[in-house]
């Protein structure tokens, strides 16, 4: 670079990722799309149910116009930005906005624990409440509840039966359903997924049930 402007400018479009593929979408609103996951690295929350670890640390920086050509490559309308937690990187904001602008149906997957308001409202944010089984029940950010609309979605990943009882009064003293769409997901290996059905059915809870696609078909194989 000639200066340090131009230093300066360039470290502003990049972003560190730990990987970009495409799969199917495995949850929420678009389960079943093919989907580009742009999954950037680095998380703060440490959530014991964790399946992405692998995604805390190490990574690769990018420009944020060698992603969205890499996006383009994917040949697929529907792209996930996820992690890690995407927001804690600042410019993540940036590549949202920049890949609604290019066309595509774009959702993110973020923890709830850092501010989605700058995050472009064309994106549907998918937004984490932690329960207290995950470990960071502290961390839920309740004032993001106020930024959602419609088009938005909130997930509940069900740990046990306490968690279920937690999650279903948050429900019910927040009025989430009448927000937007919630989904309660059964952590996996850790809930049985008929359980969690049945404790939705008998309470007549206004949520949406969902299995992780993925780890039905592939089992957590990496790049699936």
């Amino acid at each position: 670079m000639n200066t340090v402007a131009e230093a300066a400018a360039t470290a502003a479009d990049r972003l560190k990722l730990t990987e970009i593929f495409v799969s199917l979408q495995g949850e929420a609103r678009d389960a079943g799309w093919p989907t580009a996951f742009v999954r950037l690295t680095g998380c703060p929350l440490r959530c014991q149910y964790c399946d992405t670890a692998y995604a805390f640390h190490g990574g690769q920086w990018w420009d944020i116009d060698a992603i969205l050509a890499e996006v383009a490559r994917a040949g697929v309308r529907h792209v996930c930005v996820t992690g890690g937690e995407p927001l804690a990187q600042k410019r993540c904001i940036s590549l949202l906005s920049r890949l609604c602008d290019a066309g595509y149906v774009v959702s993110l997957e973020t923890s709830g624990a850092i501010d989605i308001a700058d995050v472009d409202t064309r994106v549907s944010r998918v937004v984490d409440i932690k329960t207290p089984a995950s470990g960071e029940q502290a961390r839920n950010r309740w004032e993001n509840l106020a930024l959602l609309t419609p088009h938005d979605q909130l997930k509940f990943v069900i740990c046990d039966r306490a968690d279920y009882d937690w999650a279903r009064d948050v429900v019910a003293t927040r009025g989430l359903g009448q927000i937007c769409d919630v989904w309660f997901s059964p952590s996996f290996t850790q809930v049985a997924p008929r359980a969690l059905a049945d404790w939705i059915v008998a309470d007549r809870l206004p949520v949406r049930y969902q299995l992780q696609l993925h780890k039905i078909l592939w089992n957590d194989e990496p790049g699936r």
